[in-house]
């Protein structure tokens, strides 16, 4: 069939009244409209049904393109398959592409999960996020990233000397790819098959105090010269064990003087459960001086020039260094130096794990996690406040 349609007539075809064809052959046509817009489109037929497939806008998509598109869809009529309907379907995955990044996706996990987590833990991962991760990933289908393309962002990470940071971005890029599976966005992790792939960083285990060094350091504790409330939470952190975070943010609704007992809300927990702290008798007596100086405020901790804020991180720390331990024990070694202790006086190793408020991997188990051992754990903690007292005066 001879062509009959020329760039020029194209260019030069005029609107009317009502809109008209221009003929090409084969069954491609230049539609002509009334505001002027001008559209490619070809007549096709399946079976004896007639339909049209939209091919481009005029002159966006020149004759020579046009001509191009009529072809491919005729080679997919000749394989037996609808133009059209091949053509949706490569818009739906197209658009599924779009919606479907991994970017998009981090941030949807992010949001599942950040109710999971300490507010400074939701800070880390979605800091963690937009530095290293999506960088490189944010515009990437999940359903095309592969472990080479994955391995290149850690190396990034890894070459500044990071080695942990470049395990921790792994873990949040893997969970990713696990929730894009479990909601149907992605079928497999390319995550696992980077293990091995990075340098294993070297542990480096806070300092913390030996029995040895016990009694001497209480006796510097008890003659601290510094605010009073410092020196009764460093005692406190030693007679607990808990994690300096959950002391410095401590609020006095959370202690149940009839009961003897610290309960941590699961919110302020590093993993969202609620935990027991079977307080000592000298537990009890080292509240009740601090309550003296903050029982009428909301923290039991609060800082000293901005009440309705805790404690600052800094203060214990700085408070071991004035007392002549510098890189020698840190407020966090506390929990080394207790955990050390109880497990070779005899103590079972899943009571302490349990005072410590270590992770139960068990989601079921953590569910009724706080108040397990209670009645075990209450002796302990007695225990441990007796033979700190105890060794305390042998000094």
């Amino acid at each position: 069939m001879p062509i009959s349609l020329s760039d020029a007539k194209a260019r030069n075809a005029k609107p009317r009244a009502k809109a008209y064809k221009l003929s090409d052959g084969e069954g491609l046509f230049l539609l002509v409209m009334p505001s002027g817009s001008k559209y490619w489109r070809m007549r096709y037929f399946i079976g004896e049904k007639e339909k049209t497939l939209a091919l481009g806008v005029y002159p966006e998509v020149t004759l020579s393109e046009a001509r191009d598109r009529r072809s491919h869809a005729k080679k997919i009529l000749a394989a037996g398959n609808d133009p059209g309907e091949v053509k949706k379907q490569a818009k739906h995955v197209a658009t599924q592409k779009a919606a479907n990044t991994f970017g998009t996706i981090a941030w949807e996990w992010f949001e599942q999960r950040k109710h999971e987590w300490t507010p400074s833990y939701a800070e880390n991962v979605s800091d963690r996020l937009k530095r290293h991760a999506l960088p490189k990933l944010d515009p990437r289908p999940m359903m095309e990233i592969d472990p080479p393309e994955v391995l290149a962002v850690l190396r990034v990470v890894e070459a500044s000397g990071a080695l942990e940071m470049a395990r921790r971005v792994m873990h949040i890029i893997s969970q990713v790819f696990l929730y894009a599976i479990a909601t149907g966005r992605a079928t497999r992790n390319p995550v696992t098959d980077l293990r091995g792939a990075l340098k294993t960083p070297v542990v480096k285990h806070r300092p913390y105090l030996k029995e040895v060094e016990l009694p001497t350091f209480l006796k510097k504790v008890a003659t601290y010269d510094g605010h009073p409330q410092t020196k009764l939470a460093l005692q406190l952190l030693l007679l607990t064990f808990v994690r300096t975070t959950e002391l410095r943010a401590a609020r006095w609704v959370e202690i149940d003087w009839d009961k003897s007992e610290w309960r941590i809300p699961a919110e302020r927990m590093k993993m969202k459960e609620t935990h027991i702290v079977p307080l000592s008798k000298q537990a009890i007596a080292v509240f009740r001086d601090v309550q003296k100086y903050s029982g009428y405020q909301q923290y039991v901790f609060p800082n000293q020039h901005k009440p309705s804020t805790v404690m600052s991180e800094n203060t214990m720390l700085f408070a071991l260094y004035r007392l002549g331990y510098h890189s020698r024990a840190t407020g966090h070694g506390f929990r080394s130096t207790a955990s050390t202790i109880l497990n070779e006086h005899g103590f079972r190793a899943d009571v302490i794990e349990r005072q410590l408020a270590h992770n139960e991997r068990n989601s079921v188990r953590a569910a009724y996690n706080h108040a397990q051992y209670l009645p075990e754990r209450r002796q302990m903690m007695q225990w441990w406040a007796d033979y700190l007292e105890r060794i305390e005066s042998k000094a």
